[in-house]
């Protein structure tokens, strides 16, 4: 599996599914993004506010795997 891209409105999110070991800490973390019952199960529109953004940026750090990054927009 290749990295792939979620883009939001502040940060964009992007993902390796091969990396990742589901220890659940962006679900746990911040289920309004991370909601493995939805299509696309991340959500970055959800990060809306800088408040948010960088609340996604705390749980996206928690990552034990690195499957998970963040993208920042330029500007």
């Amino acid at each position: 599996m290749t990295r792939k891209a979620y883009t939001g409105p502040l940060v964009d999110v992007s993902f390796d599914g091969e990396v990742c070991r589901h220890a659940a800490e962006c679900v746990l973390g911040m289920a309004a993004v991370f909601d493995t019952s939805a299509r696309p199960w991340i959500n970055p529109d959800a990060a809306s506010t800088p408040a948010l953004a960088d609340q996604l940026r705390e749980v996206v750090g928690r990552c034990p795997s690195g499957a998970l990054e963040i993208v920042e927009h330029d500007g």
